[in-house]
């Protein structure tokens, strides 16, 4: 049960935005989880501040995940996602910041986990 939110200063394509999607769908095994309940949330044009200036090119992103979260699985993740920015959005690795938070209570369809 990911969720995988990217906060992106350039505004997207809607292919990109595919691009991205089908990106993260592939990233997340990283993680030991399937893109079959992978949700993604893509907010483009957004501004980031970073060292008091605002980036004309950076990027956000928040996992969440279900159950616990290992740092060397974090770490690939991190390589793949910061990949992935660059090769589809032009965001620079060293303008990317990666968060990560494993969760014991998860909702969905009406229960929780």
């Amino acid at each position: 049960m990911p969720f995988i939110d990217c906060k992106i200063t350039k505004k997207l394509t809607g292919e990109q935005k595919e691009n991205l999607k089908n990106g993260l769908g592939r990233a997340i095994v990283n993680l030991h989880k399937t893109e079959s309940y992978l949700m993604v949330g893509v907010c483009d044009g957004y501004d980031l501040y970073f060292a008091g200036k605002k980036l004309s090119d950076g990027a956000f992103v928040d996992v969440r995940a279900f159950g616990s979260v290992n740092p060397a699985d974090c770490d690939r993740m991190t390589a793949a996602v910061c990949s992935l920015l660059s090769d589809v959005a032009g965001v620079s690795p060293s303008s990317t910041y990666i968060t990560y938070e494993g969760y014991s209570n998860w909702g969905w369809n009406g229960g929780n986990f």
